[in-house]
């Protein structure tokens, strides 16, 4: 079966949208609520969210970034090459982002014993 190049590319903007709820799911109330968290329970609660990530989070995040990668060859043929140039852009500058600073910070919160009153979960939720 062949996958007409327009589906694929609607598949990928599905798949683009499930991944802005999640991220805004995490921005706007997952992360905030861990403000509310008791210190004690904190890095319990932190280490069940990092096990859930892999499945709602990493894999659509992945199949979104094999999609775009993807989407170089195979879209439609009246694609703007702007349009196909920036979705790998927006990819690519998402995950370095992502590693350079919130992956970062999110490590150096899981360590941090302040919990809910750290700098670091300070700054994820200025930056958000």
């Amino acid at each position: 079966m062949v996958l007409d190049p327009k589906v694929f590319l609607l598949l990928n903007l599905a798949l683009a949208f499930y991944n802005v709820g999640t991220i805004w799911a995490h921005e706007v109330d997952i992360f905030r609520s861990w403000k509310l968290l008791d210190p004690r329970n904190f890095h319990a609660v932190q280490r069940v969210h990092w096990r859930k990530l892999g499945y709602w989070v990493l894999t659509p995040v992945g199949l979104s970034l094999l999609g775009s990668v993807v989407l170089i060859w195979y879209h439609p043929g009246n694609s703007p090459l702007w349009g196909v140039g920036g979705v790998i852009l927006c990819q690519v500058l998402s995950i370095v982002l992502t590693a350079s600073y919130w992956g970062r910070w999110q490590a150096r919160l899981a360590q941090d014993p302040a919990g809910p009153n750290s700098p670091y979960l300070a700054k994820i939720l200025n930056t958000h």
